[in-house]
C-alpha cells in the first residue's frame, strides 16, 4: 500500500529519489525507487533502490557497508519525486567520494539549526530536568552572565595547548550564546544578515 500517495504509474513505476545528508543538507546521490524499494526502505530504515541497469532491487551499501540510514522521507508537490534525508555510513559514491557529485560533505554546522530548535522548545515548554529551561527561568541577567563566564574561560584555555579543553569551552560558549539570542528574541539568521551586509560592503 502506497501510504505516501506517490504516483508510480505516472512515471512507469519508477520515481527518482534524491538523497540528502540529514546534517549538512548536501545532496549525496540520485537513485530510483519502485513501490517495493520504497517499502523495504521504510521497513529497514536503510535506503534501497531499484537498479535500472541490473533490473533488481539493491540496498545502498549492501557490498561496501556504506549504508544510507534514513532520517526522514518526503514527497514533492507532484507526488512523483522522493526526498530522503539520511545519515551516510562512509563515502556514498563508488569512487570513494563523499557524494556522487564529487563534493565534500564534511560540514556539521547545520546542527546549529537543530540545536536552536531544541533551545526554543526548552524555552516554550520548560521542564524541571532541563538545564536550558532553568537558565531561561533565571532571566536575562543570569544568561548574559553565563555567556561572559564562558567567554573568559575560552580565553584562558586559548593560552594553553589542550585541544580537548579548548573545544569544550568553545562548545559551552556557543551553546550559551544561542540561549542568549533566544532569550532576547533574536534569531541567529539576523546575526548572519549583519555579517553578510558587512561582507558585501567590503
Amino acid at each position: 500500500m502506497n501510504k505516501l500517495n506517490i504516483d508510480f504509474k505516472k512515471v512507469n513505476d519508477l520515481v527518482p529519489a534524491i538523497i540528502q545528508d540529514a546534517e549538512s543538507n548536501v545532496v549525496l546521490m540520485l537513485g530510483y525507487m519502485n513501490q517495493e524499494a520504497l517499502d523495504i526502505t521504510l521497513e529497514t530504515k536503510r535506503v534501497t533502490f531499484f537498479s535500472r541497469t541490473k533490473n533488481r532491487l539493491w540496498t545502498k551499501g549492501e557490498t561496501s557497508g556504506n549504508f544510507l540510514n534514513v532520517v526522514s522521507l518526503t514527497v514533492d508537490c507532484d507526488n512523483d519525486t522522493i526526498l530522503i534525508k539520511a545519515k551516510p555510513v562512509g563515502p556514498v559514491c563508488h569512487t570513494g567520494d563523499d557524494t556522487c557529485f564529487a563534493e565534500e560533505n564534511k560540514s556539521k554546522t547545520l546542527f546549529i539549526d537543530q540545536l536552536r530548535a531544541i533551545i526554543k522548545d526548552r524555552k516554550n515548554n520548560p521542564t524541571d530536568k532541563s538545564y536550558t529551561a532553568s537558565l531561561f527561568a533565571k532571566g536575562i541577567n543570569k544568561i548574559a552572565q553565563k555567556v561572559g563566564e564562558e567567554a573568559v574561560e575560552i580565553v584562558i584555555e586559548a593560552k594553553d595547548d589542550n585541544k580537548d579543553l579548548f573545544m569544550g569551552e568553545a562548545a559551552d560558549l556557543l551553546f550559551h550564546y544561542l540561549i542568549l539570542l533566544e532569550a532576547k528574541g533574536y534569531e541567529l539568521d539576523e546575526v548572519m544578515e549583519v555579517l553578510i551586509d558587512r561582507h558585501d560592503k567590503k
